[in-house]
């Protein structure tokens, strides 16, 4: 009985003196990032799920992993999107990455396509995107290309809209809403493994028409670009804006872009479904508009 009133009379001093220790503050870092998004848009080559962008100078949880030819082009509700596209945290500052072939053979997903610096800059935002023809003697030639996302803000009931021709030829682009498409191009001759200038349309439901350059047969049916969604309070009318407007030509300060692909070369690790044996575009958003609570 008194060996037990001696330990718990010690367990309630080592208690109070444990209670009484200063407490103790951990800083964690507070990491400068930028955005970075990859675009897969080479027709002739590919691992088994496509290809993977990796960042090989620091461990990150932002890889951009197993994006097939068009990065995940999908069709719902009429609008095509290439949904394995996103911005993803990247610490900033000088940054080494690679790409690779994504296959279930290491022999294969060991194979690197691309190795690159960039100088990453907090709060921007880049697009990585690898284009042309892997294949020796064909053109245009593989390349990556890296820039930084600059939109200006749009204005009120606006959106920023904008091509990227990721095919070998240069293409003219008619940008318009309703049922008539319009004489004159918005963009002409926009050059093969290129990217137009954003221009700021009012807001509304915005189709692309895509010839060759000069004219000719669109090369697919008109695209509609991503619509978006407004924000919305999952509390009713009165309830706070707690879930965020989805960016599109409808919603105020977005930015838009149609990617036009080209076909997928027949005989090669790309898909080799119909809707892959044409050439297609797909969308992606560059801006999101201002999340207003």
């Amino acid at each position: 009985m008194r060996r037990g009133l001696l330990l718990s009379l010690l367990c309630v001093s080592v208690g109070a003196l444990t209670g009484c220790q200063d407490e103790t503050e951990i800083t964690t870092e507070n990491i400068p990032t930028a955005g970075v998004r990859f675009i897969n848009a080479v027709p002739d080559t590919a691992g088994a799920y496509g290809m993977d962008l990796r960042f090989v100078d620091d461990v990150e949880s932002n890889a951009h992993f197993r994006h097939v030819y068009r990065s995940g082009a999908n069709t719902s509700s009429g609008v095509t999107a290439s949904t394995s596209v996103q911005f993803k945290a990247a610490r900033a500052g000088s940054r080494h990455f690679r790409i690779f072939l994504d296959d279930s053979l290491q022999s294969v997903a060991s194979i690197v396509l691309k190795d690159s610096t960039v100088e990453l800059v907090a709060g921007k935002n880049y697009t990585a995107i690898l284009w042309g023809n892997s294949r020796t003697g064909q053109t245009p030639a593989m390349k990556l290309s890296f820039f930084e996302e600059t939109v200006v803000a749009p204005g009120a009931n606006q959106t920023a809209i904008r091509v990227i021709n990721a095919t070998g030829s240069p293409i003219d682009v008619r940008a318009y809403e309703g049922t008539t498409v319009p004489t004159a191009a918005t963009w002409a001759s926009v050059a093969a493994l290129t990217a137009s200038t954003h221009i700021m349309v009012d807001t509304g439901i915005i189709k692309f028409n895509v010839t060759p350059a000069g004219g000719g047969t669109a090369l697919f049916a008109d695209a509609q670009l991503l619509a978006g969604a407004p924000a919305y309070s999952t509390a009713g009318a009165t309830g706070r804006l707690d879930i965020e407007a989805l960016p599109g030509t409808t919603v105020p300060g977005s930015a838009v872009t149609l990617i036009v692909f080209p076909r997928s070369v027949v005989g090669t690790r790309t898909p080799q479904t119909a809707a892959f044996l044409v050439p297609a575009g797909s969308n992606v958003w560059d801006r999101r508009p201002p999340y207003i609570p």
